[in-house]
């Protein structure tokens, strides 16, 4: 259930705005504050999922607080409620880190539509950053060979800057790893990381899905919802296998590129977003282009750095790196001691021909930790690794 608590000092306005929160949604938890040191004190102690909060207050106006909790718990969004005379710091207060301000007297709409968007803004940031905790550790680029070694200096020198960059390489080589490191490498490291499967989400509604929608934009549209896009803002965001995009998705997504604005499905009213694109194909983009299921000016747009993910087969050196990096990953996520693979099971493995690439030999050596021997030898290689 959201938490909202209410900073106000007037205390009829106070009782207004819990009224609305709590009869409007009783999935709501509303809690309230009569001013600004009460404010942080209950922040202090408690986790909230939305603040509104007063901009003029005694003891402690609303741009202190916001100040102060975004330096103790800085995910949660503010909606700051101002007068008349308080628009410029209201204004202010969005450079600050607040979501959205609302003048007084509060207009119903406006405030629901408000509070809506700034909790379905908070669970995707709270979704991103479960997300990250686990990049370090589950996102590493596992290799010495030639091939690997030239993607890293690329990645150290395109990641500071804010080039939009085209990884393309067949299934299962980890293009995304190469995404999450551009982004970690990044300046925008602080900000988001949003991970799109074009392929994954039917075409009717990957507008809806990159730029949200409005409600009543079609059937199911029951609410305002942010887009991919918008949740983005001020990181990166990474369309994979950008390829299987419908054309007019990949017409909004050019101009998203080109004007740094965005509109969501069902209003022409616009939404700047400060977005870095990262993008990733196995198909030859050219080839799709050529038969019209590409736009090329989208093409140049996201190519201004081509990243080629390598084949496993064309990487054969990494692949005792990669069996060990396995066994070891595995092993923890089982809560055994990792297996020993012998040199004879190795030196067999790299003779495969591996068409899954690097998602494939992961599973062929989470098979050989289960069913093989304490140390996996030759015979458990031909036993449950043959192809």
């Amino acid at each position: 259930m959201p938490r909202i608590l209410v900073i106000e000092d007037e205390a009829a306005i106070r009782r207004v705005l819990v009224k609305i929160l709590s009869e409007e949604n009783d999935t709501y938890s509303v809690d309230e504050a009569e001013d600004g040191l009460k404010g942080i004190e209950i922040l202090k102690k408690e986790d909230y999922d939305l603040v509104i909060c007063d901009i003029k207050m005694p003891k402690m106006d609303g741009v202190e607080v916001l100040e102060a909790c975004k330096k103790i718990k800085p995910e949660i969004p503010f909606v700051m409620i101002s007068g008349h005379g308080d628009l410029d710091t209201a204004v202010n207060t969005m450079r600050l880190g607040a979501f959205d301000y609302i003048s007084k007297p509060p207009d119903l709409n406006r405030l629901l539509t408000t509070v809506r968007n700034a909790l379905d803004k908070k669970e995707l940031v709270v979704e991103n950053k479960i997300l990250k905790k686990k990049v370090s550790k589950n996102y590493q680029m596992i290799g010495e060979s030639d091939a690997i070694s030239s993607i890293k200096e690329m990645i150290e020198k395109v990641a500071p800057t804010d080039a939009r960059v085209l990884i393309t390489g067949p299934n299962g080589t980890g293009k995304e790893l190469v995404a999450h490191w551009i982004h970690e490498k990044s300046q925008r490291s602080s900000g988001t990381f949003i991970e799109v499967n074009c392929a994954a989400i039917p075409s009717e509604l990957i507008e809806s899905e990159l730029f949200g929608h409005v409600k009543g934009a079609f059937t199911s549209a029951v609410k305002d919802r942010a887009g991919k896009f918008e949740a983005a803002n001020n990181g990166t965001i990474f369309l994979d296998e950008i390829g299987d995009m419908s054309l007019s998705a990949q017409a909004k997504v050019l101009r998203a590129l080109q004007e740094s604005k965005i509109s969501r499905v069902g209003t022409d009213k616009d939404i700047k977003v400060n977005v870095r694109v990262v993008a990733a194909t196995n198909k030859d983009l050219k080839l799709e282009i050529e038969e019209g299921r590409f736009r090329e000016d989208l093409y140049h747009r996201l190519a201004v750095i081509l990243v080629k993910v390598p084949a496993l087969n064309d990487r054969r050196d990494d692949i005792p790196l990669l069996i060990k990096h396995f066994a070891k990953k595995i092993a923890s996520e089982q809560g055994s001691v990792p297996k020993i693979f012998s040199d004879k099971a190795i030196a067999l493995l790299k003779e495969y021909d591996w068409t899954g690439n690097i998602r494939e030999l992961r599973n062929v050596v989470e098979r050989l930790i289960i069913l093989g021997k304490p140390e996996v030898d030759v015979d458990d290689v031909k036993l449950f690794a043959s192809k």
